[in-house]
């Protein structure tokens, strides 16, 4: 009688790692598809993300182009900016794969209660990255370059143009600035993903609502320790300027804030209805 209660154990269980083998599949399929189908858009897709660099050229009057180091250094920058684009095309179906796999463990309160979180992480992280994109990036982009163009900056300060340049040309080489495709792609995309990330505060701290792991008045009683914690993060993920810091520093803390809010609201609807169940 031991041997059927176990088959009968086993199954479900190899059930679910067949399921999970085939969700996993069909996701990573999507991901291939969507990475061989956007390679072809990958150009333009630089277009896009190099556009605030492109900008900043243009206003300081520096040729507007990005350069190669290496044979491989274009090939593989597309590479990447198809990866990316492939892995947003294929996500409502990666998305899918995951809902189809958990959702029928869960209740239908629990399920009510995840799907909208489903759909509010991506839209929090396209609202981060366009953030990122419009925003910082432009303003770090230009702060850095202006570094280039210092020995101007200074004549223009103390009335001497010709003067400084000429000086600074007399003394070595000039510095100009030469963007490589690769360095300027490695930091367009990392604001990108860390303005991206960081919206997705409200989404996690609602979920550790919701499962009881934090409530409102110990986030509030922690804020201060939240603020020094944002501060390093700031400083971790964004170039060592100011500007960009205190930007990320301030929407990060004004997310803090709304997630506490959120997390009130969570607190609100699940005492009225333990207090209807009573």
């Amino acid at each position: 009688m031991a041997e059927p209660e176990s088959n009968d154990v086993a199954m479900p269980l190899i059930e679910h790692l067949a399921e999970l083998r085939t969700r996993l599949i069909r996701a990573v399929v999507a991901l291939v598809i969507g990475i061989i189908v956007t390679f072809y858009f990958a150009p333009a897709v630089m277009q896009f993300i190099f556009h605030p660099v492109s900008e900043v050229l243009a206003a300081r009057g520096l040729p507007n182009q990005l350069i190669t180091l290496s044979p491989q250094e274009q090939f593989f920058a597309m590479f990447r900016v198809s990866l990316l684009t492939g892995l947003a095309v294929a996500f409502p179906v990666i998305a899918y794969q995951v809902w189809a796999f958990i959702g029928p463990g869960l209740y239908s309160n629990e399920k009510g209660a995840f799907l909208p979180f489903m759909i509010a992480s991506p839209a929090l992280f396209v609202a981060g990255a366009a953030f990122a994109h419009y925003v910082v990036t432009p303003l770090a982009l230009d702060f850095f370059i202006s570094f280039s163009d210092l020995p101007r900056l200074l004549g223009a300060l103390f009335g001497e143009v010709e003067t400084v340049t000429e000086a600074a040309e007399e003394e070595g080489i000039s510095l100009v600035f030469s963007g490589s495709v690769k360095e300027t792609l490695d930091l367009s995309l990392k604001f990108i993903f860390a303005f991206g990330i960081c919206f997705q505060l409200p989404v996690l701290l609602t979920l550790m609502g919701l499962a009881g792991l934090v409530s409102a008045e110990g986030l509030k009683a922690v804020r201060k320790y939240a603020v020094v914690g944002i501060l390093v993060v700031a400083a971790l993920v964004t170039p060592p300027d100011v500007i960009t810091q205190v930007i990320l520093f301030t929407v990060v803390y004004a997310l803090y804030e709304v997630s506490i809010w959120l997390v009130w609201m969570v607190e609100r609807r699940r005492a009225r209805e333990e207090a209807e169940e009573a």
